[in-house]
């Protein structure tokens, strides 16, 4: 019966972790595609700054020096979408660097949760065919097998017939 729940528990993991690779992909295809569309952001503003003789700084100082709320506001937004494809881009370039392994530890500290949220509402489970994939699989079924193998013997413990040595 242990062998049979802890090879259950090993199928699941190695199941749910083969998705791991294709969560990351399209992860990363979600956040490429922010990165995108922040930077024509960005550029377009640069851009109209340049033909107005500012550059960025220059330009978020003028918008924040308004006696007008909105257009304070729009600068106040603007510096923050700045940031936001700062962060967003080096959050990329780095999980595109990362082996898979690294990935794997690095990815939830890169969550975007909007991005991350987005990506799991959408997500396609694919069938692991790739050597990733399959390591994944692997190392999940040995640890989640390990695990519910021990977690058996563990809440079998007061179960067990004790042998008491006869004289």
């Amino acid at each position: 019966m242990r062998r049979i729940v802890a090879c259950i528990g090993g199928l699941s993991l190695a199941i749910t972790l083969s998705q791991f690779p294709e969560y990351a992909q399209q992860y990363s295809q979600r956040l490429g595609g922010a990165v995108d569309e922040l930077r024509v952001i960005t550029e377009d503003f640069d851009r109209a700054a340049a033909m107005g003789g500012l550059d960025r700084e220059q330009a978020l100082a003028r918008y924040g020096a308004s006696s007008d709320t909105f257009l304070a506001g729009r600068g106040d937004s603007m510096a923050g979408t700045f940031t936001r494809y700062q962060q967003l881009r080096d959050t990329l370039a780095r999980i595109q660097s990362a082996g898979p392994v690294e990935r794997f530890q690095l990815l939830p500290a890169y969550m975007d949760t909007d991005i991350g949220l987005r990506t799991i509402e959408n997500y396609r489970p694919a069938v692991p065919v790739t050597m990733e994939g399959v390591l994944y699989a692997g190392g999940g079924f040995l640890v989640g097998y390990l695990v519910m193998s021990g977690l058996w013997r563990f809440l079998a413990l007061p179960f067990r017939r004790r042998r008491y040595a006869y004289r």
